[in-house]
């Protein structure tokens, strides 16, 4: 890999549909760096990891920096490359998961480099986590397919391409997963200022230790779940009910907050949520909320240090949650 050139880190972080046509004085790296959006948004809705997701399109600029020939259309190479790059690293992935502690999360994401105003709502609603764990239920090829085809809107001719497998088995590929993806898909809402008002209700009421401020905001079957990965401290198993989860919250954050953690309100996957940090600044925890029928359905969590490092520093949530049981036993 020695000598070959580093593409530049990207300057913006909108997307666009396709790469205008190749005049004679636009280098590879300019090519690149103008589809890169599209090439991580493709490799972190396979992967479910931002860190896993930037190493496949750095791989992708590897190959495609290596290869003489120029091709027809740069858009359908580089995503069939990243696609297949992503596939390998999926199949080894769920090795690992499987040995997974507790539930597995994707890592969050706080914003999507890739936009396409002509999909928008299929691009908005693959990236939330429910979205990516339900993807979980698919093989990696149907999930590849699934996500070019219907997320991504290639041709058949261009999926078939990237997953080196014929039309027809493409088409039988995406049958399937189209059908486990109806089976499972949680009909979340579509309306953002609805999500981003409620969240805000939400929010006030966590800051404010308010329980019965927050389970009125609560479904009644909500679930609270975190994903530590063995790594960080984490709820022994969901938490489930408005009552449950208003009374897990109100209480344990106010210890925090007492400590210094703060939060502030950001988009995660595309839902409403927040990143906590520590009295240094130093990533905690992502929380983000999935809402139905005006109600609060689940909130998940990831403190998993592991999956927190493409925020910035990482907070040590072992010593955090000591200095916060020690808190508690202090007067006010």
């Amino acid at each position: 890999m020695a000598g070959r050139r580093k593409p530049p880190a990207p300057a913006g972080t909108a997307g666009r549909e396709d790469v205008r046509e190749r005049g004679p004085g636009v280098s590879k790296v300019e090519e690149f760096e103008e589809l890169r959006p599209l090439l991580f948004s493709i490799a972190y809705r396979i992967l479910g990891s931002v860190s896993e997701a930037e190493d496949a399109v750095q791989e992708t600029w590897l190959r495609f920096d290596g290869s003489s020939a120029r091709p027809v259309s740069t858009k359908a190479f580089l995503s069939a490359v990243v696609t297949r790059i992503s596939i390998d690293v999926l199949r080894s992935a769920r090795v690992r998961r499987e040995k997974y502690v507790g539930p597995w999360f994707p890592e969050p994401l706080l914003g999507d480099p890739y936009q396409d105003p002509a999909r928008s709502a299929e691009l908005a609603d693959s990236v939330s986590m429910a979205a990516l764990l339900l993807l979980e239920r698919l093989s990696p090829l149907e999930r590849a397919v699934f996500l070019l085809r219907e997320v991504f809107g290639f041709g058949f001719d261009e999926v078939a391409a990237a997953v080196e497998r014929s039309e027809a088995a493409c088409r039988q590929l995406l049958v399937r997963a189209r059908r486990h993806m109806e089976a499972g898909r949680p009909r979340f809402e579509a309306d953002r200022k609805e999500q981003r008002e409620l969240a805000t209700r939400f929010f006030e009421a966590l800051r404010n230790g308010d329980v019965d401020g927050l389970q009125s905001l609560l479904a009644a079957d909500v679930q609270l779940v975190g994903d530590g990965g063995g790594k960080a401290p984490q709820l022994a198993r969901a938490v489930t009910g408005a009552d449950k989860v208003a009374r897990v919250l109100s209480t344990g954050l106010p210890l925090l907050f007492r400590i210094g953690v703060t939060f502030e309100p950001h988009e995660v996957n595309g839902r409403p949520g927040a990143v906590f940090r520590d009295r240094d600044g130093r990533v905690l925890y992502v929380m983000v909320l999935e809402v139905l029928g005006g109600r609060v359905l689940t909130v998940r969590g990831v403190n998993n240090p592991d999956k927190l490092g493409h925020l910035g520093p990482v907070a040590d949530a072992w010593a955090v949650d000591r200095e916060a049981k020690r808190a508690r036993r202090r007067p006010r």
